[in-house]
């Protein structure tokens, strides 16, 4: 058995679920992507293109493989190997589709049991209804049952599946049954006993203890009989013994006001039901590593399922990369596409990518507008694809899944008056070279901008230098042809430039250095070339 599991579950031991605002990266918390990678990579539309999950916790589970990718090269190769199950056997496809699908209808109901409020009375309203909080109405006797109810078919509907050859899928199941054979499991499927807090499975119940049996509904059997036995016997007295004393009409009048008694009795049983046993039980349920498990083994059921759907809607070629197991990152693709544009550009022009062990920084230049930043971020969203165990929009890959991806572009909103863009931009810098490893891959877009030519020469090769002897994956755009010759003569680099036609950027890469950047083909296509500016100024009658 392999270890596929997290160090924390998406199900939530807290009173509130786990929401995508848990899982995206923050400055404090990050593994393999910061949050200024993810967001200059567009790993939010990275997940809406592939997200094909039919359940919540399938959705969380696919963001975090975005958010949050496996850095562990074997549990990606079983991965891949459970996925391409899937795929070749029809019937396992559908029978796990109809399983998600089937267990999807109940999943909201689980949720609200673990983390509802409930408000006491006898309506039992939607939260959708009221507020962005789950707080219901009712003591919570509905997602009591519900929700417990979708625990059972969870794993009692597993019976249906045929057994997987792959060992992910199989560890899958597996972590479903074991669930079924836990006491957590024994306290949802019921019957539940309790005295003084704590409670009993059926199985745990023997005939000797003062255990009293729960029913989650307000009308319980036996208060019901002693309330009509007690009504009755009232009445009987009454009616009967009370004329001959001359007071009958005094004692309807009592009985008249002990009527209301019986609402604040069944009211009172409410709220104990739901402070002394549907609360403490729900606790320990969201406490429990086997629910935990079974319900993270759904989610990542569901994920598997989502790339499957997504490989059989892609347009064009698609490939799932080869996973190497190395201590230096590599990532090799043959007519790689970005897997954000394809969708609308069927005529999207693809590459290759090398970065391996002979060219691990690679430089890129070209014209403006000519490809280069979604080439970077081609590469980078490929990488995070392969590493989430996903199809790649390619024919051909090879991967070492990165501790680190890294993404550096200019950021004008973090100027201030202490620091300029240069010196945010060398912050963002060192931030990322003290913390790449010989795994990371690392995209610098554009380096050491905002200062002098002869500075920014000095900063960058040192920089550029120190990348490649710690041994990152370093790929940089920059139109300093200078630095580029100088990084050549000392052996360092694989460089590559925009194919440039008389009609404009091919968008194709090539081998090579391109020494002008067609400033002037960008300022006429927007406007604002030398002609464009001439002409305003005569039209404007400007100044001489």
């Amino acid at each position: 058995m392999i270890d596929i599991w997290r160090k924390k579950f998406i199900l939530s031991d807290s009173d509130r679920p786990t929401t995508v605002e848990d899982i995206r990266p923050t400055e404090a918390d990050y593994e393999a992507l910061d949050p200024k990678t993810f967001e200059a990579i567009e790993a939010e539309a990275l997940f809406r293109t592939i997200d094909q999950t039919k359940t919540e916790i399938g959705r969380l589970a696919l963001y975090r493989s975005i958010a949050r990718p496996a850095q562990d090269a074997q549990v990606l190769q079983q991965k891949q190997i459970a996925v391409r199950e899937i795929e070749s056997n029809p019937a396992l496809y559908n029978a796990l589709t109809h399983y998600v699908g089937k267990i999807s209808s109940g999943e909201k109901s689980l949720k609200h049991l673990l983390y509802g409020e409930f408000s006491g009375g006898l309506a039992t309203d939607e939260p959708s209804s009221r507020s962005d909080k789950l707080e219901f109405g009712g003591y919570g006797y509905r997602q009591y049952q519900d929700g417990t109810q979708f625990a059972v078919d969870l794993v009692e509907k597993t019976e249906a599946l045929p057994r997987p050859q792959s060992a992910y899928l199989r560890t899958l199941l597996d972590a479903i049954h074991d669930f079924g054979q836990s006491r957590t499991f024994a306290l949802m499927q019921g019957p539940v006993y309790s005295m003084g807090g704590k409670f009993k499975p059926k199985k745990e119940k023997t005939s000797f203890d003062l255990y009293s049996r729960f029913r989650p509904s307000l009308f319980k059997l036996m208060p019901m009989l002693l309330s009509l036995a007690a009504g009755y016997g009232l009445l009987f007295f009454m009616e009967i013994l009370m004329p001959a004393l001359g007071a009958s009409y005094l004692f309807y009048g009592i009985l008249a006001l002990t009527l209301p008694v019986f609402p604040i009795v069944l009211l009172a049983i409410g709220v104990s039901d739901r402070d002394s046993i549907i609360y403490p039980l729900r606790k320990q349920f969201r406490e429990s590593p086997e629910l935990a498990k079974a319900i993270e083994a759904l989610g990542l059921l569901d994920e598997l399922l989502s790339f499957v759907r997504y490989g059989q809607a892609c347009t064009g070629d698609k490939v799932l990369p080869e996973i190497l197991d190395d201590k230096q990152h590599r990532l090799t693709v043959s007519q790689a596409r970005n897997p954000l544009l394809i969708k609308n550009m069927p005529d999207y022009v693809p590459n290759d990518i090398h970065l391996d062990l002979a060219g691990r920084v690679l430089i890129i230049t070209g014209p403006n507008s000519g490809g280069k930043t979604a080439y970077c971020k081609t590469i980078a969203q490929i990488q995070l694809l392969g590493q989430i165990g996903c199809y790649i929009p390619a024919t051909q890959g090879q991967l070492v899944p990165a501790e680190h991806i890294y993404y550096q572009v200019p950021d004008p909103g973090q100027l201030s008056a202490a620091m300029g863009r240069f010196g945010h931009e060398l912050q963002r810098t060192r931030e990322i070279f003290f913390n790449a490893t010989p795994r990371s891959l690392v995209v610098l877009d554009e380096l050491s901008e905002g200062t002098t030519f002869e500075e920014k020469m000095t900063i960058s090769e040192y920089i550029l230098k120190g990348f490649h002897k710690l041994g990152a994956s370093t790929l940089l755009v920059t139109h300093n042809h200078e630095l580029c010759e100088l990084l050549q003569k000392d052996g360092i680099g694989r460089y590559l430039q925009v194919e440039f036609m008389p009609q404009g950027p091919t968008h194709r890469l090539i081998a090579g250095i391109s020494k002008v950047s067609h400033a002037d083909r960008v300022a006429s296509a927007i406007g604002f070339s030398r002609k464009d500016v001439e002409d305003h100024l005569e039209r404007q009658g400007g100044i001489s």
